[in-house]
């Protein structure tokens, strides 16, 4: 996923100057070095990313409101791109859905640099917030839109509420990809996932 797309929800705020990519893609790779480097979180400046950047503090500011707008920015970066649906079915857009939690838990088993991102993270609450707000809760619509549509086309039972179907499908995988280091992510477990699940949930009949 390019910058461009990743900041693709800010595009309609200001920031002054028109935005170049290749300036930002510097700042978030300065940004990742640092994180290489072992510099905590909390101890990453925006003099001190400036510096290592090569670019000056307002060049920044006028991409960024602060730290933790750019920081969602450096996991949308380190994280595998959401998933393309491909619409032939609930089943297939699930799977798809269901895919990047799957190759993220591979990423940040065998890199320490997704790893150690993840854990500082989420000892912000700042930028855990924002992070939530601007990544997790988009996929989560998207899930429950899928979902709803599911319920119409009768491919779901509609007695059953979203969220509860949404955490039905997700949580397995995120056990198995967050909770469960040692657990295998084989490449056809979104699939499975998704078949287990749907054959409780299915209408009857179907």
């Amino acid at each position: 996923m390019s910058l461009a797309d990743s900041r693709a929800g800010h595009e309609g705020s200001p920031r002054g100057r028109p935005r170049s990519e290749a300036v930002e893609r510097s700042i978030i790779e300065g940004a990742i070095k640092l994180l290489e480097d072992g510099v905590p979180l909390a101890d990453i400046s925006i003099e001190r990313l400036a510096r290592t950047a090569g670019v000056g503090k307002a060049t920044i500011y006028r991409r960024w409101s602060g730290k933790e707008e750019l920081f969602v920015d450096v996991m949308r970066a380190t994280e595998p791109p959401d998933a393309e649906l491909p619409g032939t079915s609930m089943r297939d857009d699930l799977i798809a859905l269901l895919e990047p939690l799957r190759r993220r838990g591979l990423a940040s088993r065998s890199s320490a640099l997704l790893h150690n991102v993840y854990a500082q993270i989420k000892t912000s609450p700042k930028i855990w917030a924002a992070y939530q707000a601007t990544v997790i809760e988009p996929r989560r619509r998207t899930t429950f839109e899928v979902l709803r549509r599911g319920q119409r086309d009768g491919e779901l039972r509609d007695d059953v509420d979203i969220e509860v179907i949404n955490d039905l499908f997700v949580g397995p995988m995120l056990v198995r990809a967050v909770m469960r280091p040692d657990a295998e992510l084989p490449e056809d477990l979104a699939a499975q996932i998704v078949d287990t699940v749907l054959a409780g949930l299915r209408p009857p009949g179907r």
